[in-house]
């Protein structure tokens, strides 16, 4: 399977601006890109990247007064394959697990463990642990919160999401996430791109997706509690603790989003020149 993706945004500053940009396909993913990610930006910067300290790809750019446009298109190779399953993923004992997933079991500006600690226990204490114990998790979640783009807030956290039953993806992750924690699961919130592929098309317009994955049988595993189904096609732009850690564009300044397109679809082998021009116009 081929999948085309890429975004086309615009940014306005009242002065010239330091900008990160996390937007590029996660490096575990460079195998699989048929065509170079390259960003295009307009008018030409400089650009400086580097890997953060949660392994994603990240770029510094000193964004001009008025505006600046970003974009990228790349065809990415993909299995073709849903979301793997292991109803026989064990948890692990806090003291077995491996160093570099302790960080994940900590609270995070967007999940707060210790106010839903008791909830998380009340909740899912008497469910199997392992795999099936974070599928609980995700079926609560996704039938509690109410999905709508209306509801997006930068600020709620995942005690807010509980409380409130209302988001988008990233309130969907932030509290399967924060469950997870609190039941010594370790869980890590990701982002990237998700199309509709293998299911019926969404009408609402293309955005970056949030999901997340919990470590339990020996590895990280895939789970998306808004969606609550196996899907195909993800692909990873970054991974961290929580939105805070992946957010598309970090500012110093004073900056305002104009423009903002998604593009995620799967497409055939014949197409791949295409993706040299300009971000097509078709967004879903």
């Amino acid at each position: 399977m081929r999948i085309h993706v890429g975004f086309d945004l615009t940014y306005e500053s009242a002065h010239a601006t330091p900008m990160i940009f996390m937007l590029n396909v996660h490096p575990s993913r460079m195998p699989d890109l048929v065509t170079p990610d390259r960003l295009r930006l307009t008018p030409s910067r400089a650009i400086t990247p580097y890997i953060d300290g949660f392994g994603n790809k990240c770029v510094r750019v000193l964004a001009p007064p008025g505006e600046l446009r970003i974009a990228c298109d790349t065809i990415v190779a993909d299995s073709g394959r849903p979301d793997r399953v292991d109803l026989a993923a064990e948890q692990h004992a806090v003291a077995d697990l491996p160093h570099d997933a302790l960080v994940y079991l900590l609270g995070s500006r967007y999940c707060e463990t210790d106010l839903l600690m008791d909830k998380a226990w009340e909740l899912f204490g008497a469910t199997p642990p392992g795999w099936r114990r974070v599928q609980a998790i995700c079926d609560f979640v996704h039938a509690h919160i109410r999905f709508n783009y209306q509801h997006a807030d930068a600020t709620r956290g995942a005690s807010r999401g509980y409380a409130e039953q209302r988001g988008v993806c990233r309130d969907f992750a932030h509290l399967a996430v924060t469950f997870c924690r609190c039941l010594n699961i370790p869980a890590r919130y990701c982002t990237g791109y998700l199309g509709d592929i293998g299911v019926p098309p969404d009408p609402a317009p293309m955005d970056f997706s949030a999901w997340f994955e919990a470590f339990v049988g020996g590895r990280w595993h895939t789970f998306d509690a808004r969606h609550n189904t196996r899907r195909i096609g993800r692909v990873l732009i970054a991974r961290g603790r929580d939105a805070a850690d992946v957010a598309i564009s970090t500012t110093f300044g004073q900056t305002s989003l104009k423009l903002f397109v998604v593009t995620t679809r799967e497409v055939e082998e014949d197409v791949f020149a295409s993706v040299e021009a300009p971000l097509l116009a078709s967004s879903g």
